[in-house]
């Protein structure tokens, strides 16, 4: 059998980059797409000599002038923290419909699986805990975070639309919180933040009294979950995360330990529409990938807070 080719959408985000090295090491080739917008070429400077990489910086909302074999397309590319997407609505918007239909136009195209990285925020602040795929979710649409939630349930209906009626085989991962190494330490998420904090003995900032839950999934675990659902005939929306919850505070403290420093935690008014509770339902995950997450949060933390301090 020839050699596969995977295009990766966002191939230089912090996902994007660890499912390139996934599929090289599996023995497919790559080619890499970004815009730069939020990614950065330091998450794949080490791939500078690997010939069966290559990188095109282009805007996946314009036409993608691939050519060649192309045997899977997955669309990792869009801003995912609250920092990136508020400062860029627009460009979240237009990725989440224009770059994805794009992407599905190229899939289609050349016959091929798509996979669409979405997210839990499709969820919004959920009535519904912990959360399954059937829930439809509780959205503001009008909210500060309304550019990126909607965009991403935009995306699913497209993807599922091109599914149905132009027969590509799609596949949707709504994606909860992931962590690990290549994490920008400016992107406003709770674990480069708190992390970036507790390492330069600075206050670690907890919105609201944190009493917010979250469940953090590490990102080799995450690749794990993708590489299964392209192989796999779930077309269905897949949750993929960790079902392990803590509250923000408990985080924070646990990030404390972790590296070694007790600094302050100072309280800041809570954001507009933020979760107040977050934790994925697995079953259909486990039952249709026979996936779950391996790497526990101490081992996975430590990792991530090691490559953290050397880049603090």
């Amino acid at each position: 059998m020839s050699e596969q080719r995977a295009v990766i959408l966002g191939a230089a985000g912090f996902i994007g980059s660890h499912l390139t090295d996934r599929f090289l090491a599996e023995g497919w080739r790559v080619t890499g797409v970004d815009n730069l917008i939020t990614g950065t070429l330091r998450n794949l400077e080490h791939l500078g000599r690997e010939p069966r990489f290559d990188f095109l910086q282009a805007d996946v909302c314009a036409p993608l002038a691939i050519s060649g074999r192309v045997d899977a397309v997955l669309d990792f590319a869009s801003p995912a923290s609250p920092v990136d997407y508020l400062r860029h609505p627009f460009e979240t918007l237009h990725v989440g419909s224009v770059g994805v239909e794009n992407a599905l136009e190229l899939a289609r195209r050349s016959g091929a699986p798509f996979v669409l990285s979405s997210t839990s925020e499709v969820y919004g602040d959920p009535l519904e805990h912990p959360q399954r795929e059937s829930y439809w979710g509780n959205v503001n649409p009008v909210g500060p975070r309304a550019v990126y939630d909607e965009a991403k349930r935009f995306a699913e209906a497209i993807t599922v639309a091109y599914r149905r009626y132009r027969e590509v085989q799609v596949r949707i991962a709504r994606i909860f919180n992931t962590y690990g190494p290549r994490m920008r330490l400016d992107d406003g998420r709770v674990v480069p933040t708190f992390v970036a904090q507790a390492l330069r003995g600075e206050p670690i900032t907890v919105f609201g009294d944190g009493s917010q839950t979250r469940s953090f999934c590490y990102v080799d675990d995450n690749v794990e979950a993708i590489w299964r659902l392209l192989h796999g005939d779930c077309q269905d929306p897949v949750n993929v995360g960790d079902d392990h919850e803590m509250t923000v505070l408990e985080f924070a403290q646990a990030v404390q330990r972790l590296v070694g420093r007790t600094v302050p935690i100072e309280h800041r008014p809570l954001p507009q529409d933020d979760p107040r509770v977050r934790r994925p339902d697995l079953t259909r995950a486990r039952e249709r990938l026979g996936w779950a997450p391996r790497i526990g949060f101490e081992e996975g933390m430590r990792r991530t807070i090691d490559w953290f301090r050397a880049h603090v």
